[in-house]
């Protein structure tokens, strides 16, 4: 499956989400997880962890959460840290309990065309097999400090 997705799309998604519920969250410091997490919170998102496995634990700062049911406060994206076959339940649970979303993003080498068009017929955009650290990154002009070409123009160095 190839989606493409514009640098104005991925940028406007980026520039319009305040709160991430992060599905999947580790508490391995090392885990792809844990440092997207980290770095999300550090660019001022409000990221809500979600992991049964850790439910209750702190990381960033806030509670590590059950189940996207669990959360009260308004999401604007939840971005997905689990096996393809694994997303159904978790786009049919965010739809179901998360009214304000706006987005689901699932992590790079997770795609389910199915449950992308489900969230799609409700209104919700989806972006699939991409990491919004690495797209925040390259489209705000911070990966080109690490010597990669990003295809993006702009006057930063």
């Amino acid at each position: 499956m190839s989606e493409s997705y514009t640098d104005a799309d991925l940028r406007a998604i980026l520039e319009r989400t305040r709160t991430i519920a992060v599905v999947g969250v580790s508490m391995n410091p090392v885990r792809p997880s844990a440092y997207v997490t980290r770095y999300l919170a550090l660019k001022g998102y409000r990221v809500i962890p979600v992991n049964p496995g850790h439910a209750g634990a702190t990381v960033q700062g806030e509670t590590v959460r059950a189940s996207l049911s669990e959360i009260t406060e308004p999401v604007d994206m939840v971005d997905i840290f689990r096996r393809s076959e694994a997303v159904p339940p978790i786009v049919d649970e965010a739809l179901e309990h998360l009214p304000g979303l706006r987005t689901i993003w699932m992590q790079i080498g997770v795609e389910h065309a199915g449950a992308a068009a489900e969230a799609r017929a409700r209104g919700v955009e989806v972006v699939m097999n991409r990491c919004p650290k690495i797209e925040y990154q390259r489209l705000f002009g911070e990966l080109r400090m690490g010597g990669f070409n990003t295809g993006v123009i702009s006057s930063k160095l």
